[in-house]
């Protein structure tokens, strides 16, 4: 049997990267799929892309409001939700004295904000057992430069992971993480760099990188459907370094 048979998941900042590959094995695994998305026309070309009845949500996953009619479009869709994966993120790198009040909130809205009051706004639909699967980053142990605001937002995530588990394990839902080292996805085409700077940066990752490469989205994704099943039924609080052992050196 699939793994995910009558599941639904909603998977946030489903149209590209890390996102739409969780979408592909969810949909191959059984699960009913929602997904959301800030760009009208990526989420729709991801619709048709998954060839599958999957509910396409257009939002800001930092809007706090929008949240809210994330949680109303599942429920009067699918009437409750088996697994979360709160995907949804932005990557924004620069050293110390260029950040700006407004681009710390952005980051800290979308990467944290956002996904707390998603949660919040989910909890009355989610079953009794579900999971939820929050997307971290190996950025949260490292001290890399450049990444102060997003390091910073994605530890804050890490640890509502626990917190969250601890909170609401007695309803029978589950909290975990997943935390990817560098990983072959658009990401890394918004940062605002040049074709130069963004391959020296490539460059200089693969360099710390004993795995000799970067991540495929679907291996993260294998992880995001392990931890949405009832295979990881004993598994809460706990997160999922894959990093191509980055964190190891």
């Amino acid at each position: 049997m699939p793994r995910l048979a009558n599941k639904t998941i909603l998977i946030t900042g489903g149209t590209t990267g890390i996102g739409f590959a969780a979408a592909q094995r969810a949909i191959e695994e059984g699960a009913r799929v929602a997904i959301t998305g800030t760009n009208v026309q990526r989420l729709q070309e991801a619709k048709v892309a998954l060839d599958a009845d999957v509910l396409a949500i257009q939002a800001d996953a930092g809007d706090v409001a929008a949240q809210a009619d994330i949680a109303k479009a599942v429920a009067e869709r699918f009437g409750k939700l088996d697994a979360l994966f709160v995907n949804a993120g932005v990557a924004p790198f620069g050293p110390l004295e260029s950040w700006t009040e407004d681009a710390f909130d952005k980051a800290i809205g979308v990467n944290l904000k956002g996904p707390l009051f998603l949660i919040q706004a989910l909890a009355p639909i989610l079953a009794n057992p579900a999971s939820i699967v929050l997307n971290g980053s190996i950025n949260a142990h490292i001290g890399m430069a450049n990444s102060s605001v997003y390091a910073a937002s994605k530890a804050g995530l890490i640890s509502l992971a626990r917190t969250l588990s601890g909170e609401l394990i007695g309803r029978g839902i589950r909290v975990n993480v997943v935390s990817p080292g560098p990983v072959a996805t658009p990401l890394y085409g918004k940062l605002g760099l040049d074709q130069a700077s963004l391959d020296a940066m490539s460059a200089g990752i693969l360099a710390n990188l004993p795995a000799g490469r970067f991540g495929d989205p679907r291996e993260i994704a294998d992880a995001v459907v392990f931890l949405a099943s009832d295979e990881s039924r004993f598994t809460v609080g706990s997160e999922l370094i894959i990093d191509g052992g980055m964190s190891t050196l």
